[in-house]
Formats: C-alpha cells, sequence, structure tokens
C-alpha cells in the first residue's frame, strides 16, 4: 500500500477553479450570467412554492375523473392549473436562462458538448410546451359548466379525457418532455464536472437530483403500482434539486459579480 503525504494528495486530485472569474469564460457574457443566476434563484423560490402549496386543501390528491377535474377548476381555478402544470410551466420558462447561462460559461472549452446538452433540455421545454393543457382544461371546464344539454357535456368531457391523456403530469403523456429536460440537465451537470468552473458538488447534486427525478417520472409513467414508493425517490430528487439551484445561482451572481468590479 503506498502512502502520499498531504501535498501530494491535493495536487493529484483537480480542483475546481475557485477564482470569480475562472478562465474560459467570457467577460461579454456577464449579463447573461446574472440572468442566469436570478433565474436559478427564482426556480427555488417557485419550488419553495410548490411544496407550500402541496399543504394546501386539494394540492395533495389530483382529482380522477374528467369531470371532477371540472369541478376543481370551477371551485379553485387556480389550483387546477396548478395541478396541471402551471407552476412546472413557470419553473421550465426560468430554465431557459438558467440552462443558457450555465452552457454560456463552458462554451470557449466544452462547445460541444454544452450545445448537445443544451438542445436536448431545449426540446424537452419546447414538447413540454406543446403537451401542457392546464389552460384548455380551464376553458373547457367553464365551457362544461355552463353547457345547456348532457350532449353538450359528454362532447366537453370527451375533449377533457384527450386532453388529459396528453397533458396530466407524471404520465406517458408528459414523459417525454421531463425525459428530455432532465436528459439535458444531466448532461450539462457532466460539462459541469469536467469543466471546473462549477464546484464538483454543485455539479454532483445536478446529476444526482436529475437522476433521481428521471428514475420517478420513468417509473410513475409507465409502472404505476410503484407510484407510492417512488414519493420517496421525489422527494429526495426535488430536495437535491433545490440545493442545485442554490449554488447554480451563487455561482453564477459570483461571476457577474467579479466581472462587474473587474470593469469588464
Amino acid at each position: 500500500m503506498m502512502l502520499y503525504s498531504h501535498k501530494e494528495m491535493q495536487m493529484s486530485e483537480p480542483e475546481y477553479n475557485k477564482s470569480l472569474t475562472p478562465a474560459g469564460v467570457d467577460p461579454n457574457w456577464k449579463n447573461i450570467y446574472r440572468i442566469g443566476g436570478l433565474a436559478a434563484v427564482l426556480i427555488l423560490l417557485t419550488s419553495l412554492a410548490e411544496i407550500l402549496i402541496t399543504f394546501l386543501p386539494g394540492g395533495y390528491i389530483a382529482p380522477l375523473s374528467v369531470t371532477d377535474w371540472f369541478a376543481l377548476f370551477h371551485n379553485n381555478w387556480f389550483l387546477g392549473l396548478r395541478n396541471l402544470g402551471l407552476l412546472n410551466i413557470v419553473m421550465t420558462t426560468l430554465e431557459i436562462p438558467m440552462l443558457f447561462a450555465i452552457y454560456a460559461a463552458h462554451r470557449n472549452a466544452f462547445a460541444p458538448y454544452a450545445t448537445l446538452a443544451l438542445i436536448v433540455a431545449f426540446l424537452g421545454i419546447a414538447t413540454f410546451y406543446a403537451t401542457n393543457r392546464a389552460f384548455p382544461m380551464l376553458d373547457l371546464s367553464a365551457r362544461y359548466a355552463s353547457a345547456s344539454t348532457a350532449e353538450q357535456r359528454a362532447t366537453i368531457a370527451a375533449a377533457g379525457e384527450a386532453m388529459l391523456a396528453v397533458g396530466r403530469s407524471h404520465s406517458p403523456g408528459t414523459f417525454l418532455a421531463f425525459f428530455l429536460i432532465e436528459s439535458g440537465a444531466i448532461l450539462l451537470s457532466v460539462v459541469m464536472l469536467l469543466g471546473n468552473i462549477f464546484s464538483k458538488p454543485t455539479a454532483y447534486f445536478g446529476i444526482v437530483s436529475c437522476g433521481l427525478l428521471l428514475l420517478f417520472d420513468i417509473c410513475v409513467s409507465f409502472v404505476p403500482s410503484l407510484a407510492g414508493a417512488m414519493l420517496i425517490v421525489a422527494m429526495l430528487g426535488g430536495i437535491s434539486a433545490m440545493v442545485w439551484y442554490f449554488l447554480v445561482a451563487r455561482r453564477l451572481l459570483q461571476i457577474a459579480s467579479s466581472l462587474n468590479a473587474g470593469g469588464r
């Protein structure tokens, strides 16, 4: 067994560049870093709001039938929208500048890999926008409430069923969007691990959190019997994701602030 001095061990392990203005970061993109950091802060706050809303009446259990969904929208339109992904829309939109800022920080040294990760994530975001049915369901619920005949209500209910088949969260209809977003974030976290601009814990939290959330989406979308057991996986993934957002926000804002202080 070979023994190494503490100094030799430090030299053998590459550490991330702790400088507030790491080499390779383009100073002309400082506003992108700042916007990305602020977006990460807002994602973190939205995630906390999502948790708090869960404890409101109706915030945890989603309706089962389409008429139950219409009743929820009629009685509490905000919870109806939230249960069909309203806050996911907010967080996904905020992820655009955050992910782009991470890409921007690595584009000089790891452009091909960072670009691939960004494309995958943005394809997922576009797919999410295309499949989300929160606002169409709000419109259908209003039409269902004002329908005057049983035939009209049956037609609207059938349309609602079709909407839910595509837009219900954590179902096969929404799986592709979340799969691409989470896969892109994992790839980008690997780039962060290699780039030494962000700390290794930051990269690891990104890989672990998105990996756990991806596992959760796979299981609940295609093996519904595991949905209960996967709640602990979702909880661990959500907590890890919030830590990741915090670390990403802090680093991006550090870089932006240092570039301002340097007069660049």
